[in-house]
């Protein structure tokens, strides 16, 4: 049935992501979602029958009410929040209304491998420009010549982070094209660039409900940016559809934004979670880069390579991400889990060290 595809379906490599096993039993760190449940409030919502009572109605297709408690959250105004269904959709949106120029745009070797497949889905050129042997980033190998730049910060799956100062420094020389921060990971202990936006209006911030708001089930995403860069995003937007987000999941979004409280407790649980994995790996000889993110990038010790690290803990039910790529294929992505779940990986991971030696 392959015929029937146009030219472009022939030529498109798209994005894998992470295994979504359906298999019970299985400790899953290996797509970066929160070990925890969202805001208690967005059970409560689910289970008003007003909820299910709506769904006959279209949604707002501006989702207002979930702009301004981004809006609000951030300290910005409305006109300067644009919303989508998850991240990546935002993104998307991106490419197409920010990104495609005649020159090429700029981002890392190695990040979000999604970049590389909306270059070749929208027909955007571009240039990946090589981390570092320790895999930072450095800005200013990014050329002013440029159609326009995207990072993650912090990256992935390196987890590493660059301070504002870096990211403002990138703004003042690079004014003749957009600047796209992917910030998916930003809460787990990094700097937010949102508030570089006001004043440098090339500057666009994108971020997630996924991660640090428990909703990856919920597909929320949202950008900040100056009304201009915004309103290219929703022409686009409603270009394409003009309702990406439903009732529930702008309640809820909205209950997840407004709930700080949960959201600060849940992020430090994470991040102290993190710390003590990070030592326990240390300590059985890991190499792990330091991490502003929800999981760990860590190179296992001589004699336990990471394809086999991987394969051996999924046999033991704890799954874990691989990349067989060049430069990263000798590393690991561990997502962070509850407390109990990263015990139970430490104690098989102990195990296989203690065979080295055996």
């Amino acid at each position: 049935m392959s015929s029937y595809w146009s030219p472009l379906v022939h030529s498109l490599n798209p994005y894998t992501p992470g295994e979504q096993p359906k298999v019970d039993g299985l400790i899953k760190l290996n797509t970066n979602e929160n070990p925890y449940p969202p805001s208690p409030g967005v059970a409560q919502l689910l289970q008003l029958p007003e909820t299910a009572e709506r769904l006959r109605l279209y949604p707002d297709p501006n989702s207002q009410s979930l702009k301004e408690a981004l809006a609000d959250f951030h300290q910005l105004t409305p006109d300067q929040v644009f919303t989508g269904n998850g991240s990546d959709d935002v993104l998307a949106m991106a490419f197409m209304g920010l990104l495609k120029h005649s020159r090429p745009i700029l981002f890392p070797d190695i990040t979000y491998s999604f970049y590389p497949v909306y270059c070749q889905l929208f027909g955007v050129e571009y240039q990946q420009i090589p981390l570092a042997d320790d895999f930072s980033l450095d800005l200013d190998a990014y050329s002013t010549d440029n159609g326009g730049i995207i990072f993650a910060n912090p990256n992935a799956p390196t987890g590493l982070a660059l301070n504002l100062e870096q990211i403002e420094r990138l703004l003042q020389r690079n004014t003749g094209s957009v600047v796209v921060v992917d910030e998916a990971y930003v809460d787990f202990g990094a700097d937010s660039a949102v508030p570089l936006i006001h004043r440098y209006p090339n500057l666009l911030v994108v971020q997630t409900l996924s991660k640090s708001r428990s909703l990856a089930g919920m597909r929320l995403g949202f950008a900040a940016g100056q009304s201009p860069l915004i309103d290219a995003l929703n022409r686009v937007k409603n270009s394409f559809n003009p309702y990406p987000i439903d009732r529930i999941a702008e309640a809820a979004g909205r209950i997840a934004i407004e709930d700080e409280a949960y959201f600060t407790a849940c992020c430090q649980k994470i991040m102290a979670t993190r710390q003590a994995t990070c030592d326990a790996l240390t300590g059985l000889g890991f190499t792990v880069l330091p991490s502003k993110t929800n999981f760990l990038f860590a190179r296992p010790p001589a004699g336990l390579e990471a394809a086999h690290l991987s394969e051996r803990l999924r046999a033991d039910k704890v799954l874990i991400r691989y990349f067989n790529k060049p430069r990263i294929d000798g590393y690991v992505r561990i997502s962070i889990g509850t407390d109990t779940e990263m015990a139970v990986m430490l104690e098989l991971v102990r195990g296989y060290v203690a065979d080295l030696t055996s």
